[in-house]
């Protein structure tokens, strides 16, 4: 399952991220978190404190070698350079299983907190003035368009903060949308721009309150979000303890596991749990995942990439291909 964070600016969309994977580490699930913020900070949050995060080797700047290893022998691509970051797989392309051993995988995949991650990278000084970062996050787009992830298998992606997202078709990339929002009319802004949207391609979003201090928070958030709001997370000083580099308090209570969230107040335990349910709880739709694919491939081809490749890339798409386990090489 694909799990994407959005919410504004400093909602704590990254802190949840790192929460959310890590707690699906601790249960024994495959998972992948990758940071596709413009501020790549989730291998800080994913890391105790006390330790240097290790952040992998950016996705953004090896955005042509993706390309061409993902290209594979599908003779509907005619070259590196005509394939865009909207490109669809088809019969012939290189595709991906969750944290398999091939070369990207095993290039760019590296531990935060016992989390496998991946990262988009940040600008660097010859991006300014020149390029916008969704340029960098084509990378993560073909990853996910090229990846056939399994039941029980999750991707966490912590995405640009606001309405960025939308930008790009990335947005269509995911089983279920989490949108973090504080209990302030700031904090589910956002929120109203999302819903419009997600209705409109039958995206799934789901609010997680975040930073929820009293019942009048609370009352908020559903006076707002109404049915959409899933669960919610208190003010947390085992949070607030770890994004200051200090080891989280201790509770008594806690059971003594080796789970690294064992000492999260309960609250905040109960709501991961409930998060990661309404992500099992329904299937994947490979259909509505390919059709999105190809809607929005065939709008880049015609707003400018046609033009700038001198190619028709509507015939890129594979009209008898649909991805499933059943493309995975045996």
């Amino acid at each position: 399952m694909r799990i994407a964070f959005v919410g504004k600016g400093g909602s704590g969309k990254t802190t949840m991220s790192a929460l959310f994977s890590r707690h699906l580490a601790a249960a024994g699930a495959p998972v992948l978190a990758i940071d596709g913020d413009i501020n790549q900070h989730l291998a800080e949050a994913l890391s105790p404190a006390g330790d240097t995060p290790v952040t992998p080797p950016p996705l953004g700047p090896r955005l042509h070698d993706i390309k061409a290893y993902l290209r594979g022998t599908n003779p509907r691509i005619t070259s590196t350079e005509s394939m865009i970051k909207t490109t669809p797989p088809g019969r012939g392309s290189r595709l991906l299983s969750l944290l398999g051993d091939d070369e990207l995988h095993t290039r760019h995949v590296s531990r935060a907190g016992g989390v496998p991650l991946m990262a988009t990278g940040e600008f660097d000084d010859s991006d300014l003035g020149v390029a916008c970062y969704h340029s960098k996050l084509g990378a993560v787009e073909l990853y996910l368009g090229h990846l056939i992830d399994g039941p029980g298998e999750y991707v966490v992606v912590d995405m640009t903060a606001g309405a960025d997202a939308f930008a790009s078709g990335l947005f269509t990339r995911f089983d279920l949308t989490f949108l973090v929002a504080e209990p302030t009319r700031k904090g589910v802004s956002v929120y109203r721009q999302y819903r419009d949207h997600a209705l409109e391609f039958g995206i799934r979003v789901a609010v997680v309150g975040n930073k929820v201090t009293c019942e009048e928070d609370l009352l908020f958030l559903k006076e707002q979000v109404g049915d959409d709001l899933l669960t919610h997370l208190v003010h947390s000083n085992w949070v607030r303890a770890a994004e200051q580099g200090r080891t989280a308090p201790v509770n008594p209570a806690a059971p003594n596991t080796s789970d690294p969230l064992s000492t999260l107040e309960p609250h905040n335990r109960h709501a991961l749990t409930v998060m990661h349910e309404a992500v099992d709880s329904h299937p994947r739709d490979w259909d509505r995942l390919h059709r999105h694919a190809v809607e929005f491939h065939l709008r880049n081809a015609r707003s400018w990439a046609d033009a700038r490749t001198g190619e028709n890339l509507a015939a890129q798409v594979d009209p008898e291909y649909l991805p499933g386990p059943a493309t995975l090489p045996c």
